[in-house]
């Protein structure tokens, strides 16, 4: 196993600048290499997985040294407290993301987590919560969740809330406009009314994510 050093000499070693730029660009602190996510997973699979290894890589602050640790260590060797501690410090939204599709979605006490975090008013954790309350909407998985109550919680906190949980509460806000046929008026007129990504960039063949777009798009294509 090579040292926390070696790691971070080998990241260093695979940077760019450009690439750099257009991390720092999408909020990503200094502390990074501007490495392509390619040749992070490439990285990622010559180590073997261990915790104690991967919280050091974690604690350096590095953005790339983050991203390899999500992908090396596992959910269950992970207490919940530990968890709670890395999300808390994350770097950025990339950061945030790979650590939820791969850790926080996977860990074993990951709906105690979501009902905790969704009272947070720290924004990765906050960020986190919203992300496993979008994939529980998109999977039909909600029964619980009280879909018209999280609209509202949406349409009074999305407008203040910081852009990274804004993200995900947004993905929420779609979800529940694809998946409820009988909420989908409303969660469209709360998109309009918030307006947040309206004027988001369009690519050709791609689907913008102002909720009302997105979400007559999308339910199109519902099954």
């Amino acid at each position: 196993m090579p040292t926390v050093k070696e790691v971070l000499t080998q990241l260093e070693s695979l940077g760019n600048e450009t690439r750099r730029k257009h991390n720092i660009k999408m909020g990503a602190p200094d502390n990074q290499f501007g490495v392509p996510m390619g040749d992070i997973r490439t990285v990622a699979k010559k180590l073997k997985a261990d915790a104690a290894f991967a919280h050091q890589l974690w604690d350096t602050g590095n953005v790339e040294a983050q991203l390899v640790a999500a992908l090396v260590i596992k959910p269950k060797d992970l207490s919940a407290a530990d968890l709670e501690r890395m999300t808390r410090t994350t770097t950025c939204a990339q950061v945030a993301d790979w650590m939820n599709a791969y850790i926080v979605a996977q860990h074993p006490e990951k709906e105690s987590l979501r009902e905790k975090w969704m009272k947070s008013k720290e924004p990765w954790t906050a960020r986190a919560a919203w992300h496993m309350t979008a994939a529980l909407v998109n999977k039909g998985n909600d029964a619980d969740l009280d879909p018209p109550a999280l609209l509202d919680r949406i349409e009074k906190e999305m407008p203040t809330a910081r852009p990274d949980v804004q993200w995900t509460m947004n993905n929420t806000l779609m979800a529940i406009g694809i998946k409820h046929t009988a909420l989908r008026k409303r969660a469209i007129a709360i998109g309009e009314k918030i307006g947040l990504y309206k004027d988001w960039p369009q690519s050709k063949g791609c689907i913008i994510p102002y909720a009302p777009t997105a979400i007559e798009a999308l339910a199109k294509r519902k099954p």
